[in-house]
C-alpha cells in the first residue's frame, strides 16, 4: 500500500491518509465541504459545498498523479436528501461527461456542520 498525503496549512488531526492506493486503485478517504488549508467549511449553499468537496477530493486525485477522469465510484453524503437535485447538478458540472458510480446518502449531521461530504474510488494507470 502506498499512503497519499496533502500538503496542506491547516492541520487535520484526524487518524487517516488523504488517500490510499492499493490493488491498483485509489482509495480517497471522505472529504468534507472544508476548506483544507484553513480549515474552515463552506459558507454557501449545497452547491458551493458540493463544489469544495468535490475541489478536495481533486486534490487526493492530483497529489496521487490522477485525474477526475480515473474516478470510477463516489458515495456522496448529505445532510437532507431534498438537496439532492442542486448536488447532482454540480456533481454532473465537475465530472462532465465522465459518469463514474455513485451513491447518495442521506445522514442526520457530517462534522464540523459541513452539508456534504465525497469518498472516492479511482483507477490508479
Amino acid at each position: 500500500m502506498k499512503k497519499i498525503t496533502l500538503d496542506t496549512k491547516g492541520h487535520n488531526p484526524g487518524h487517516y491518509a488523504p488517500g490510499i492506493i492499493a490493488g491498483g486503485m485509489l482509495y480517497i478517504s471522505g472529504q468534507l465541504s472544508l476548506d483544507l488549508d484553513t480549515r474552515k467549511v463552506c459558507t454557501g449553499d449545497i452547491k458551493d459545498h458540493m463544489h469544495l468537496a468535490l475541489h478536495n477530493v481533486e486534490r487526493v486525485l492530483h497529489a496521487a498523479g490522477l485525474t477526475r477522469k480515473d474516478v470510477v465510484q463516489c458515495r456522496v453524503y448529505l445532510i437532507d436528501i431534498e438537496n439532492w437535485q442542486a448536488a447532482n447538478e454540480a456533481y454532473a458540472e465537475f465530472f462532465g461527461e465522465h459518469t463514474p458510480a455513485r451513491v447518495v446518502v442521506p445522514v442526520s449531521d457530517l462534522h464540523f456542520g459541513c452539508l456534504a461530504e465525497i469518498e472516492a474510488i479511482a483507477e490508479v494507470k
